[in-house]
């Protein structure tokens, strides 16, 4: 698909993206501070370049204009990840649902040579997105909506802020003395 002033792109939903990254911070935060002390530094650098990793993973974007759609990684992460796909709007003939184990249902867009791509759910503009498909296929958007209620990730990010405000909380007992370690602890 070659890129023009008419293509639009649609990332990750914002609140998704905040939410694992918050609960990325939660899970590693307290970790440096866990270990020995000779490899904090090390520790301190594998988790910065894990949320390098994580902020790559999410950054996934959806592209599409008036010949159709293309699904890939910005080119800075491109190399690690996969290389995405694409789909004219003229191929697409249906949606196939998919139910999955925790009760929701996906889509795949079915091509005319029976090949089938994920389509993007966890999309921001999710309407606009399924618009655009609306207007450039013959495919029915009926009755198709996100993947989780938004307040899943409300949620989500709810208890992984409490948990990083409780490792905090923890740390700053642990510096002020108001909390004793047993003898022999290694950090």
């Amino acid at each position: 698909m070659a890129p023009s002033s008419g293509v639009e792109r649609f990332g990750l939903s914002p609140l998704i993206r905040s939410a694992l990254l918050s609960l990325y911070v939660a899970l590693v935060l307290p970790l440096p501070l866990l270990a020995p002390e000779d490899l904090r530094w090390w520790m301190a650098a594998g988790l910065l370049l894990g949320l390098i990793l994580v902020l790559g993973l999410l950054s996934e974007q959806v592209e599409a204009d008036a010949s159709g759609l293309q699904v890939r990684y910005p080119a800075w992460i491109r190399w690690l990840f996969r290389r995405g796909w694409s789909m004219p709007w003229q191929d697409i003939r249906a949606l196939v649902p998919v139910g999955t184990s925790q009760g929701g249902t996906v889509y795949y867009l079915k091509a005319a040579d029976l090949r089938h791509q994920l389509l993007p759910q966890r999309i921001e503009r999710f309407d606009r997105f399924l618009a655009l498909l609306r207007e450039h296929t013959s495919v029915s958007t009926a009755g198709i909506g996100r993947l989780t209620p938004p307040w899943t990730y409300q949620v989500l990010q709810g208890l992984a802020i409490l948990m990083v405000l409780a490792e905090l909380t923890g740390a700053l007992a642990i510096t002020q003395h108001w909390v004793n370690l047993p003898e022999g602890y290694p950090g």
